[in-house]
């Protein structure tokens, strides 16, 4: 994000919390977590501050998802937060898990408007492809984000570099049956990316790179206007450049790969005020085009000043209420929108499969990368859960096919999203009692557990005509 001072002030206060920090004992690895949404909010956490920032936030307004800022680099190809904290450090564990106890997640951000990026201070692929493994898997994540900014973004070797590290771990990890979404946050104007970004993603394509979200900083444009709709004129702008990088992707797609994070309130350039009316004009577009996320900077500066137009790491300097913010970015969070259809404005049908619990067979994250998990979400009209039944017998989704994974047939093996390639896997036959039989496998289609909770894994399983394997499929 571009807020030097805001840093430069949040790092002076840095070097006592961090020693007392890091005098604490740190745990192995942070338990897992149940993933994200369809569509979600995720403001950013500012790492050298409070650990019970999360369950503040959450206990007040019930946002349950996080981008936690900043991982960078310590003394080169090294990974920690925010230069000076161990990425293992126990007090920013067990905020992770805590918030995981009670069903939300987190994502990590690396880079930032401060300090060294990661792929820049990594000289190799495999250096930097080390450094993101580590942070991965100690916080046990299943979504990055990129925060690629400045300077660091017209590194070509360095976005080649991140690039190329991030395609051979979606690589490794689908090989391992997790999923690794990988978000680009990048800056913005009104009219779309500039070159420099664009040349990123494109980069990020030729590499083999999945990108699932292209995060836009709406913020410290220079001119004044108005925020609100400068952030919904960007969000429409990318929408089509988007269009021409990945051009077999549908409308509903390419809305589904966007995110859009202003500053609230009074922003580095101090003529700029994102109010509490702007978030509500852009959650209500957000929702109304499937946008993935909505994030913003801050969530410490989720409050009111003393007096508004002051430009503060502490407060927005716009009238509002504590967590206004969150609590009107949280709306989209599990797709609910006044229209979750396509970008030209009008309802996509809804042809969902209902299973245990009432809740929908949804692709976690709408994404429509091979591996892509299948799980049990709240009903919300999104297109991770319009599935078509095919006359072959298939099962389809994004474009693409519900699959076990590896073509196993055991107990237990997880259900994905694959491409179509002709397989028994991926064909599936309506049973007994409401079942829906793997051809390749003979199993059904089974809620582990049993359980109904957001994020519960489908996988197959002996056909027992249990409630967790009865579906009500599209017609």
């Amino acid at each position: 994000m571009p807020r030097p001072r805001l840093k430069a002030l949040a790092a002076a206060a840095i070097p006592v919390a961090g020693l007392l920090l890091n005098a604490s004992p740190a745990a192995a690895a942070a338990t897992s977590g149940p993933g994200f949404p369809a569509h979600f909010a995720a403001p950013y956490v500012e790492t050298w501050g409070s650990t019970s920032a999360m369950a503040n936030a959450k206990a007040a307004t019930g946002l349950k998802y996080y981008s936690l800022a900043f991982v960078i680099s310590k003394n080169g190809c090294s990974a920690s937060w925010n230069g000076d904290t161990s990425i293992s450090d126990s007090g920013w564990l067990n905020a992770i898990n805590s918030l995981r106890s009670s069903g939300g997640d987190v994502l990590a951000s690396f880079g930032g408007a401060a300090g060294v990026e990661l792929g820049q201070a990594c000289g190799s692929v495999s250096g930097l492809q080390a450094q993101y493994k580590k942070v991965i898997d100690t916080l046990n994540l299943t979504r990055i984000d990129l925060d690629i900014e400045g300077s660091t973004l017209d590194d070509t070797g360095a976005n080649d570099r991140r690039n190329q590290a991030l395609a051979a771990l979606q690589k490794e990890y689908a090989a391992a049956g997790k999923h690794l979404a990988v978000d680009y946050t990048l800056p913005v104007d009104p009219t779309g990316l500039p070159s420099d970004g664009l040349s990123l993603l494109k980069n990020a394509k030729q590499r083999g790179l999945d990108v699932d979200v292209v995060n836009i900083m709406t913020m410290d444009y220079g001119p004044s206007m108005d925020m609100g709709q400068a952030a919904i004129k960007a969000a429409t702008a990318l929408h089509d450049q988007l269009g021409k990088i990945w051009t077999t992707k549908s409308s509903d797609q390419l809305w589904a790969m966007e995110g859009n994070t202003p500053m609230i309130g009074v922003n580095d350039a101090k003529n700029e005020v994102f109010s509490t009316a702007n978030a509500t004009a852009l959650e209500s577009f957000a929702a109304s085009k499937g946008i993935k996320e909505l994030a913003f900077w801050s969530l410490g500066r989720d409050k009111a000043c003393a007096s508004n137009g002051t430009l503060s790491d502490t407060c927005s300097g716009t009238s509002q209420s504590s967590y206004q913010f969150a609590r009107t970015f949280n709306g989209i969070t599990g797709g609910s929108g006044s229209n979750p259809g396509g970008g030209d404005g009008t309802p996509s049908p809804v042809n969902t499969i209902k299973g245990y619990g009432g809740k929908c067979v949804d692709v976690a994250g709408a994404s429509s990368a091979d591996g892509a998990a299948v799980q049990l979400y709240d009903c919300n009209g999104s297109s991770a859960q319009k599935w078509t039944i095919g006359a072959d017998g298939t099962v389809k989704a994004l474009g693409k096919c519900l699959d076990v994974a590896y073509a196993a047939k055991s107990n237990g093996s997880k259900a994905q999203l694959y491409k179509c390639t002709g397989l028994a896997a991926e064909k599936w036959t309506p049973g007994a009692n409401g079942s829906l039989v793997n051809a390749g496998s003979g199993r059904c289609l089974d809620a582990t557990g049993p359980s109904s909770a957001n994020g519960t894994r489908l996988q197959i399983w002996d056909c027992a005509g249990s409630a967790n394997q009865k579906w009500t499929l599209p017609s």
